[in-house]
């Protein structure tokens, strides 16, 4: 690997002779299966001879993360000492993010101890388990409650030892510091039944004792409160505008956003899509909804078909492992995560100034239903387009076409007052 990446004998000989020659060229030989660019493996290996002269990893105990953090503020106050940067930041950070990676991938980096809400992992696996097996839920929704729930133990892990210590004081404190931290009634109403269903689940099982899960209270929510909330759909096809670039990340954001905007598709469903969802010889793309537990087929547009087919020719490598259509830009190539996804999105509204109450996915979603909408496709229409199962979660569209409302309201009823 050292003489695919340095040509000049000098620099060479250097990287051969330096210590811990083969566990460096071992590292990088990894990173260029991964996928890793030219310029990168170039990055790590200069970096991996400078950590290899200051840290011994043939020693016999595991080097810790203190250890490192020394090495990195000696090597950048040398670098400043000869004015090589100015204050050594990217440096130390750089020597951090390589030598923890570089130590973890040779089995010699001693881990720092798991968070304390392991303390509680069984109990956790055990209750997933339970959505999974016996109440049959969506794998989804099973990711959701477990979010909630580790949170929550994250944050009570510090003071709490086990579950049967946990009060519903505790439950009050952790939902109300949300609510301060600017979650909105929804989400802390969602946070409240995931412990409730925990609890509910840790009484039959003794953990607890009973009374809690009865006992946590949700904020008030009023029915249909609020509208959906997007951007407007003049912003969202300025948004789709923002990734007409030729780099590879615009071209992958650009057949993110038109699947979003268009189909109205979840973060979960485009996140979900797989290369052998696209029938590029019918034209039809296969979208799977968790939520519903269903498989529905669209007609591939050409200008959604045209953009993830120049994804996948110039953007997305062909002898990547994972079957799913996006991944991320970078090595190592895996599956986009949901806050992957979100900040596609978000970072993007963000960038252009737009102003809206939903910065992710799910905001498009709701510009599509609200376009559709005003462009006076009937709920039935809407509602099969965004795969809901009936017009029940589609009506609270018909309240935001307020031109339409304005023109009822302005229609002349023959003098009736």
């Amino acid at each position: 690997m050292f003489e695919v990446l340095f040509a000049y004998p000098k620099v060479l000989a250097r990287h051969r002779a330096g210590p811990a020659a083969a566990d460096r060229e071992r590292y990088l030989t990894h990173c260029a299966g991964q996928g890793a660019a030219r310029e990168t493996l170039l990055r790590i290996a200069r970096e991996l001879l400078v950590i290899a002269e200051r840290i011994d990893v043939t020693a016999s105990k595991p080097i810790t993360r203190s250890e490192i953090d020394a090495a990195a503020r000696a090597w950048a106050r040398q670098q400043q000492k000869q004015c090589r940067t100015d204050s050594g930041e990217w440096s130390q950070h750089l020597f951090v993010q390589v030598a923890v990676a570089w130590l973890r991938f040779l089995g010699v980096l001693e881990d720092p101890p798991h968070d304390r809400r392991n303390v509680f992992s069984e109990q956790v696996d055990d209750f997933i388990a339970h959505l999974r097996d016996e109440r049959g839920l969506s794998a989804s929704t099973i990711c959701s409650q477990r979010w909630q729930v580790d949170g929550f133990l994250a944050h009570v892990s510090l003071s709490k030892a086990s579950i049967a210590s946990i009060t519903v004081g505790d439950i009050d404190v952790f939902l109300e510091a949300k609510g301060r931290e600017g979650w909105c009634r929804v989400s802390v109403a969602s946070c409240a039944a995931a412990l409730r269903s925990f609890f509910r689940y840790a009484e039959k099982r003794r953990w607890c004792s009973p009374g809690i899960a009865a006992a946590i209270d949700s904020p008030r929510l009023f029915k249909e409160e609020g509208l959906p909330k997007g951007p407007l759909w003049t912003d969202v096809q300025r948004l789709i505008d923002s990734t007409s670039g030729s780099r590879p990340r615009d071209i992958r954001d650009h057949a993110i956003l038109k699947l979003l905007a268009i189909y109205g598709l979840r973060s979960g469903e485009a996140r979900g899509l797989r290369l052998d969802d696209l029938d590029w010889t019918r034209e039809v793309m296969t979208v799977k909804r968790p939520k519903q537990r269903r498989t529905q087929y669209y007609p591939l547009v050409e200008s959604v078909g045209a953009a993830i087919l120049t994804y996948l020719q110039q953007v997305r490598p062909s002898w990547c492992a994972c079957r799913e259509l996006f991944v991320t830009i970078k090595a190592p190539f895996r599956p986009l995560s949901p806050s992957g996804i979100h900040h596609v999105v978000s970072s993007r509204l963000h960038a252009l100034g737009i102003k809206t109450t939903h910065y992710g996915p799910h905001g498009l979603r709701h510009a599509c239903a609200t376009h559709l909408v005003t462009e006076g496709l009937s709920l039935k229409e809407v509602g099969d387009h965004l795969g809901h199962r009936s017009t029940y979660a589609t009506r609270t569209y018909a309240r935001v076409d307020l031109a339409g409302l304005q023109e009822v309201a302005a229609f002349d009823l023959g003098g009736l007052s």
